[in-house]
C-alpha cells in the first residue's frame, strides 16, 4: 500500500489537533451507516471548521489521490456516507461546521453550515415566529449538509416540497478544492444552469456541500389534525383529492397506513392507543395548518371538512385531536411504524414513488405479487399518499434467520419490488437516496440515456473520481465512454 505519512502530516498541518484523528475507537462510531448494513474502514476522520479547510483538504486529497467520503449526521437510509473496506478513504465529517452564520427573519432566510442539525435550526426559527419547513423522524441527528445532499423529504413535502424547494443558495467545494459560492438567494437568475440543483442531491459525488442559504415560512399559529378511517387504499385517494379541493393550502400533511400496520404499533409503543374505536381497512392521518392570518377559522374549517367527507360518504370513521398532547400522539404512532416493523422481525425496506393517482393499484399489485412469490412474507406500505411516496416493507416469516434471510430471499424479494416499481414507471428511491445499497438496482434498471449524463457529469466534475467513490453514480458499461 502507498505510504500515506505524507498525507496525513499535510492534513494535520492544515486540520490543527482537533481536526484529524486516527483513533479506531473514535471512528468507530461513524463507520458503520444507521440501519447496520454496512460497515467499512477509513485511513482517518478529517473534521474541519471552515470551508477554508475543506477546500485545502480536498487540493491535498486531489494531490495525494486519496477518495473523500463525506459526511453529516450518518442518519442515511442507503450507505451513502459509509465508506467501502479498502480503508483508502478519508472520511470527511462535516459536523464541527455547525454555525448558522446568517438569520434574517424579515427575508426569511437563513444560511447554515453544513453540520448544523435539523433540530437547532428548528429552534432557531421558532425563537424567531418562523419555521423550516422540513422535518423527519431523525432531525435530531440529521444535518444540513447530508439534507441537501440526499434532497431530503419528510411528513411536510405535499405543501411545501422536498429540500430541493427549499434551498435558495448553496456554497461547496469541488473535487479541485475551489469553491463554488452562490448563496446569495436570488428569485430569477438566467445566467446559464442552476448549478446548485446540480449539487442538491449527488450524494457528495459532484461536490461538497459546505453551506446553504434556506427559506424559512412563518410559524404555524394553529394546526387541526384529524385520524380518519376508509375501506381500501383507493378511497384514501380519493378522500385526498377531496382535502386538496376543500382544504386548499391549508393542507399539510396526508399519510396513510392500514389496518394491521396500525396493530403493530400499538403493540410496540407504550400507552398508545387507537385513535378510532373501530377496524378500518386504511386509516389516514391528516393535517391542516394556518398562520395567524388564518388561525383562527381552522378548527371551523377542519370540522367542515370532515362533516361535508361523511356526508359525500368519504369516510368511515373520523376524528378531530383535541389538544396538542393528542394531535401529538397521533404521528407518535406514524413515527413508530418503522421500528414497530423492525420489531416484528427482519424485514426489507424500499423507498418508492409512483404517480399519485396509481398508488393505490401498484400497492395491491405488489403486495399480492410479493406475498403469493414468497410464501409466509407480509408486505405493507405507507406513509406520504400526498406526494406519491410509500414506504413498502416486507416481513420475513416468522422463526428465519435475520442474516441469511436479508442474503437470500431479502435481496431476491428487494429486486421483484424495484421491477415491479420501475413497470409502474416509478421510482426505486424517492427520498432516501441511491447511496451504495441502490447503486447496482439504478444501474440495472436506470434509462439508458439518463445514466449516462449522470456519467458524463461526475466524469466532468470529478475526473479523478475521489468524491464518494462507490456511490449513486453507477459504473459504466465495459467498453463504454461517458
Amino acid at each position: 500500500m502507498q505510504d500515506r505519512g505524507p498525507f496525513l502530516e499535510a492534513a494535520a498541518a492544515i486540520l490543527g489537533q482537533r481536526g484529524l484523528t486516527y483513533d479506531p475507537e473514535l471512528m468507530q462510531p461513524w463507520l458503520t451507516d444507521w440501519r447496520g448494513r454496512f460497515t467499512g474502514q477509513a485511513l482517518a476522520m478529517a473534521s474541519p471548521a471552515s470551508t477554508a479547510e475543506v477546500a485545502a483538504l480536498v487540493r491535498l486529497c486531489a494531490e495525494h489521490r486519496v477518495p473523500i467520503v463525506p459526511q453529516g449526521g450518518n442518519s442515511g437510509m442507503s450507505g451513502g456516507a459509509t465508506p467501502d473496506g479498502s480503508g483508502s478513504a478519508l472520511l470527511l465529517s462535516l459536523r464541527r461546521m455547525d454555525r448558522i452564520r446568517m438569520f434574517a427573519p424579515a427575508a426569511r432566510e437563513a444560511v447554515c453550515e453544513a453540520g448544523v442539525v435539523l433540530q437547532t435550526l428548528h429552534s432557531a426559527a421558532e425563537a424567531q415566529n418562523l419555521r423550516f419547513p422540513l422535518t423527519l423522524g431523525g432531525k435530531g441527528s440529521a444535518t444540513v449538509g447530508g439534507l441537501v445532499s440526499t434532497n431530503a423529504g419528510g411528513t411536510q413535502v405535499l405543501r411545501h416540497g422536498s429540500m430541493r424547494a427549499q434551498v435558495m443558495g448553496i456554497e461547496a467545494v469541488l473535487a479541485d478544492g475551489s469553491v463554488f459560492s452562490a448563496l446569495t438567494p436570488l428569485k430569477k437568475d438566467n445566467r446559464g444552469f442552476d448549478l446548485k440543483q446540480l449539487l442538491i442531491g449527488s450524494e457528495g459525488t459532484l461536490g461538497i456541500v459546505t453551506a446553504a442559504t434556506l427559506r424559512l415560512v412563518p410559524a404555524l399559529a394553529a394546526r387541526a389534525v384529524l385520524w380518519v378511517g376508509v375501506p381500501t387504499l383507493a378511497a384514501a385517494r380519493e378522500l385526498l383529492l377531496f382535502c386538496e379541493e376543500n382544504a386548499g393550502d391549508a393542507l399539510e400533511g396526508f399519510e396513510v397506513l392500514a389496518q394491521d400496520t396500525l396493530e403493530d404499533v400499538l403493540a410496540y409503543l407504550p400507552g398508545a392507543r387507537a385513535p378510532l374505536s373501530g377496524a378500518h381497512g386504511w386509516h389516514a392521518l391528516i393535517e391542516l395548518a394556518a398562520d395567524h392570518a388564518a388561525a383562527d377559522d381552522l378548527p371551523d374549517r377542519a370540522e367542515s371538512l370532515l362533516s361535508r367527507a361523511f356526508e359525500l360518504g368519504r369516510v368511515e370513521d373520523a376524528t378531530i385531536a383535541a389538544s396538542e398532547t393528542q394531535a401529538e400522539a397521533f404521528w407518535a404512532i406514524r413515527e413508530a411504524i418503522a421500528p414497530a416493523e423492525r420489531a416484528r422481525g427482519p424485514a426489507v425496506q424500499h423507498d418508492l414513488s409512483v404517480p399519485v393517482d396509481r398508488m393505490p393499484g401498484f400497492v395491491a399489485d405488489a403486495v399480492d405479487q410479493v406475498e403469493r412469490a414468497w410464501p409466509g412474507t407480509h408486505a405493507v406500505a405507507f406513509g406520504h399518499l400526498g406526494d406519491g411516496n410509500v414506504h413498502f416493507h416486507v416481513i420475513a416469516p416468522p422463526g428465519v434467520d435475520a442474516g441469511e434471510w436479508q442474503a437470500g430471499p431479502g435481496k431476491a424479494i428487494s429486486r421483484q419490488v424495484h421491477d415491479l416499481v420501475t413497470r409502474w414507471e416509478g421510482s426505486i428511491s424517492a427520498e432516501h437516496g441511491i447511496g451504495q445499497l441502490k447503486r447496482d438496482e439504478l444501474s440495472r434498471l436506470g434509462d439508458p440515456v439518463a445514466l449516462s449524463v449522470l456519467r458524463s457529469v461526475k466524469q466532468a466534475l470529478d475526473p479523478l473520481g475521489l468524491l464518494n467513490p462507490g456511490k449513486l453514480v453507477p459504473l459504466a458499461p465495459a467498453g463504454h465512454n461517458p
